[in-house]
């Protein structure tokens, strides 16, 4: 393997420069100590608190919505989720930015749902975040990857262990999981 200098720079990253938090930074730490106790424990506590609580923060939540012990949402005013959507445990939500969950939505065990990037092309790794929405009736199967700047059709399934970083049609079933690929970072 041939000596290369790298080009990443992280000392120039400002975390400021394409985030938008949509909060006061004393609104994220109150939900962050609610997120602590209600969300990220093992108890059971109940759903309907669950969804009070996240309404409390900003959340637009329907009705029916089963929350399991263990979820990380990160931003709750960046959360739209309709009717009847089970979320299972340890499912993490990184909606930096907004999140849109139809109605009818199950998101299994340990799904990552991350609308936070970074690009890589650039030297300092500048935010490069994007929506997610799931559309009614869709299935995320336990531990996959959903990418930012994604939506999944109407009553699409994506199988267990999928990564997806594109748009996926209505009423398919979906299974993408990473190939070997490999190509130059800098040019």
């Amino acid at each position: 393997m041939e000596n290369f200098i790298s080009k990443v720079k992280l000392h120039d990253f400002d975390a400021k420069e394409g985030l938008n938090r949509g909060a006061t930074r004393l609104k994220e730490l109150m939900w962050y100590l609610v997120k602590v106790f209600f969300f990220l424990s093992a108890l059971p506590y109940p759903s309907s608190l669950k969804v009070w609580l996240l309404k409390l923060f900003g959340a637009k939540i329907g009705t029916g919505v089963v929350i399991k012990p263990r979820v990380n949402i990160h931003f709750p005013w960046k959360l739209d989720i309709g009717n009847y959507v089970w979320i299972g445990e340890e499912v993490f939500l990184l909606n930096f930015e907004l999140l849109t969950i139809g109605n009818n939505v199950c998101i299994s065990q340990r799904s990552f749902l991350c609308g936070g990037n970074h690009d890589f092309r650039n030297p300092s790794m500048p935010y490069r975040n994007g929506p997610i929405t799931l559309k009614d009736g869709c299935w995320v199967g336990a531990c996959c990857f959903i990418g930012p700047n994604v939506a999944i059709g109407t009553d699409t399934v994506i199988t267990v262990g999928s990564v997806i970083v594109a748009n996926q049609e209505n009423n398919r079933v979906i299974t993408q999981v990473p190939t070997n690929q490999s190509k130059t970072r800098w040019k």
